[in-house]
């Protein structure tokens, strides 16, 4: 289906915002991939894309394009499989974005069982803690955690996340153990500064019904979770980190929840994918990894 490589061409351009990008993915030249997307504008009468000399930018008649596209070709990869009788043997490259510390501790070990299992499967995981854009950056899948506010992707829960305040054994027996949220006013933080926005993320408590949110007296930020951790093992502050960071701290004992009765909602952990795309057998084989996570 020779008629096929000007549109897929074109998509995979689409999703990753550049012809040297595309021509990386699908195993050709940006030269070639650029050629074959301006025969595609040629036959078709429209421009598909802006082109600067950094990256190139989808057109209004690209989008509504692209948008069909993602659809038809992610249709005729079923189509494919299902003649060839291959639909049972999970191939193809499953790209995904997950957070840095999640991804190492749960995820990871996930993806490795997941690998075993079918040996047609790549993995391409990129682990970062601000958010990427699925679309433009190719990705099959993006683990998020909190509300989701883009309302262009499906999600769906696996995992929850709860922050607890912590600190080491030695930091309590020098500065006290706080017995209320109003304690922590003589006591010093160790802050996480959030990659997305740059800010430091205030410690979120809640009493009863009540929702409190507050920024510790502080000397010490950083923009790392395992950073954090460490920070806090060495009795620095207290710091308020995700459960799944600190289980075997807890466990050992180096690191000792305070108030915890104050603990605020937990977060939902959720995959995200994009919406209007069908979904390949390696992406509902994840998704079914995932489903093995689930609580309440």
């Amino acid at each position: 289906m020779k008629g096929l490589h000007p549109l897929v061409a074109f998509a995979q351009t689409a999703r990753r915002r550049s012809f040297a990008a595309a021509a990386r993915d699908l195993g050709g030249t940006p030269s070639t991939v650029a050629k074959s997307v301006a025969r595609l504008e040629a036959s078709l009468g429209v421009q598909l894309f802006h082109r600067t000399t950094r990256q190139v930018n989808l057109t209004a008649d690209g989008e509504r394009l692209f948008q069909r596209c993602e659809r038809v070709l992610a249709e005729l990869e079923d189509l494919y499989a299902d003649a060839a009788g291959t639909r049972g043997a999970i191939s193809g490259t499953l790209r995904i974005d997950m957070p840095i510390t999640y991804g190492r501790r749960v995820l990871l070990p996930l993806l490795a069982g997941l690998l075993r299992q079918h040996p047609q499967l790549r993995l391409d995981a990129r682990l970062r803690d601000d958010y990427a854009d699925l679309v433009r950056d190719g990705l099959d899948a993006a683990v998020r955690v909190g509300e989701l506010r883009d309302s262009s992707l499906v999600a769906r829960r696996f995992d929850w996340q709860q922050l607890m305040l912590v600190a080491s054994p030695d930091y309590l027996a020098t500065q006290g153990t706080p017995g209320k949220v109003g304690d922590l006013a003589t006591h010093t933080g160790i802050l996480f500064r959030m990659p997305t926005s740059g800010r430091n993320r205030p410690w979120q408590l809640r009493e009863g019904p009540r929702e409190i949110t507050l920024e510790p007296t502080h000397r010490i930020q950083v923009n790392d979770g395992e950073g954090m951790v460490a920070l806090v093992l060495q009795g620095l502050g207290l710091g308020q980190i995700p459960d799944n960071m600190i289980r075997d701290e807890l466990a050992r004992g180096a690191l000792v929840e305070v108030l915890a009765d104050y603990r605020p909602a937990r977060m939902p952990i959720s995959i995200v994918m994009p919406s209007g795309r069908l979904q390949p057998a390696r992406v509902r084989a994840l998704i079914e990894t995932l489903e093995g996570l689930r609580t309440p």
